[in-house]
């Protein structure tokens, strides 16, 4: 009997033990192992299962913790790669917008109080969208790395050099103020200035900067905001130059953008107008046509000229809209004139067409549709391009010319002798007549060398086919001399100031003589 109870007291422990295990086991403690007795019994049985239990549960575990160890890496690379493409620009590497306002704003919160503090310059590639347009995206991506690479040469370890967007590039000087944000600034026009050749092409990348110095504590979305600014201001006042912010900036941003805002409105309220400067014959001394330029009639500003809106049309993105419009009204009143008077057989209107409006496809259906109308040909017309825009103009260009002239419209080099102005181009033009830029006129009779010149210029666009077209007549004595060295055309204030639509209408019934006609007996 006495056998039988110490069994029965040494099962009782060995369940307790089976039972403390189990709970251990259950607390997630899987390398806990139970004893097994020399019995071999149900209980060894029961304790040798759970012993398997646990070591497959501790496998399990093993395993899971591995997996979430490897995922845990995995989710922090993830997470590092998704910082990375967040504070980095993808094309050129260069710092992104959010990483460059991330660290302007610590340097503005940090720096000490006074003028010698942080500072950013904004640059803007000039005519960057003609290296798009001319050469390719290809090209243009090449040149963008090549101007991320320039950059990052020319600034100091603690300034950070990022990419906006586009064209647009920024360099944070985080101490030193303007002085320092200057110097940078004009280091990297310098650098960028070069030329570089980008696989068989030499290529020039030009540039304008804008520079806004900040104080403690300045928002940097003002920061970012004023240097940009700045650097839109440079770029009114010419290519190539650095212009650092002032309040007076703001301001006129401010009223660039009401201008903007009204302009649009102008379009979609009829405030816009079209007048016309008459063009003569120097051979016949009888109107041959005329140059359409629009005119707004300000509600409260009065009549402006295009020199007071042109800019904002292009900023505001308004310069398709705009021309459209302008050739929607020109040839309407082309079509009015055509129907009520007798025109001479070689009248023709000249218009300016933008580059805008000329990378756009659909121009010649546009025009056209316009024609068509109006039941009249395209022989009434002439679009006025920039000979810059010819040079560079790229495949779309190209097609929209081609269409114009399948048309019947005729295309003129405006501005002509002021850049490019060469006979290997001239000759693969559909171009018919060049219009001699002005500020060549100008200066026929004070000086030989530029009689000379014009002279030149005219042989130029003869040899390669065309008329001459001379703007900026102001007196007689340029008109003789224009005749003398052969130029067909010209037109200018000596002939006539730009006039509505009804004072054109005259010039061409006769009803009212141009201006010259006071002034030479020839017109009588």
């Amino acid at each position: 009997m006495a056998s039988e109870g110490a069994k029965d007291d040494g099962n009782s422990n060995r369940l307790d033990e089976l039972v403390e295990g189990i709970v251990r086991i259950s607390a997630g403690d899987f390398a806990a192992r139970l004893p097994i007795s020399d019995a071999r019994d149900e209980i060894d049985a029961l304790t040798t299962g759970i012993n398997l239990l646990a070591e497959e549960l501790e496998s399990m575990y093993s395993d899971l913790e591995s997996r979430v160890a490897e995922r845990t890496i995995e989710l922090q690379r993830a997470r590092m790669e998704l910082q990375r493409l967040v504070d980095t620009d993808d094309l050129t590497g260069l710092a992104s917008r959010r990483l460059l306002l991330e660290r302007a704003g610590e340097a503005l919160h940090t720096s000490g109080h006074g003028d010698a503090g942080t500072a950013l310059v904004v640059l803007d590639l000039d005519d960057f969208r003609l290296i798009n347009d001319s050469l390719g995206h290809s090209v243009g991506d090449a040149v963008l790395l090549h101007v991320a690479s320039r950059l990052r040469s020319i600034v100091e370890p603690d300034q950070l050099v990022a990419r906006l967007g586009g064209d647009e590039f920024a360099i944070l000087v985080p101490d030193g103020g303007i002085d320092k944000a200057l110097a940078v600034a004009h280091r990297a026009l310098d650098v960028l200035g070069e030329r570089v050749m980008i696989g068989p092409l030499n290529v020039g990348v030009d540039a304008t900067a804008g520079v806004r110095a900040g104080e403690y504590g300045t928002p940097v979305e003002d920061l970012l905001r004023d240097a940009d600014t700045a650097m839109n201001q440079a770029k009114g006042e010419g290519k190539g130059r650095v212009a650092i912010f002032t309040p007076v900036m703001h301001r006129a941003a401010r009223e660039r953008v009401q201008l903007i805002s009204e302009l649009r409105r102008a379009l979609a309220t009829d405030q816009l107008e079209a007048f016309y400067q008459p063009i003569v014959d120097l051979r016949t001394d009888s109107v041959a046509g005329a140059e359409a330029l629009v005119r707004w009639r300000h509600p409260e500003r009065g009549l402006l000229p295009p020199a007071a809106f042109l800019e904002a049309a292009e900023e505001g993105g308004l310069m398709v809209e705009l021309g459209r419009w302008m050739l929607g009204s020109v040839i309407g009143q082309v079509g009015r004139w055509s129907r009520e008077l007798t025109l001479p057989e070689c009248f023709r209107v000249h218009v300016n067409i933008s580059p805008s409006e000329l990378r756009h496809g659909d121009l010649a259906e546009f025009a056209a549709d316009l024609l068509q109308g109006e039941g009249i040909t395209g022989r009434y017309l002439t679009l006025e391009i920039t000979e810059a825009l010819l040079v560079t103009r790229g495949d779309v260009v190209d097609r929209n010319m081609e269409a114009l002239r399948e048309i019947g419209i005729p295309l003129e080099i405006d501005d002509f002798g002021t850049g490019y102005s060469s006979i290997s181009y001239l000759q693969s033009l559909p171009a018919e007549n060049a219009k001699i830029d002005q500020s060549l006129t100008s200066g026929l009779l004070l000086e030989d060398r530029q009689r000379q010149f014009v002279s030149a210029i005219l042989d130029l666009i003869h040899t390669a086919g065309m008329g001459a077209v001379a703007e900026g007549v102001e007196e007689r004595g340029q008109a003789d001399l224009l005749r003398s060295l052969n130029c067909e055309y010209a037109q200018g204030y000596y002939f006539s100031r730009p006039v509505p639509a009804e004072t054109m209408r005259d010039y061409l019934s006769g009803a009212r003589q141009l201006a010259a006609a006071a002034d030479d007996t020839r017109w009588a």
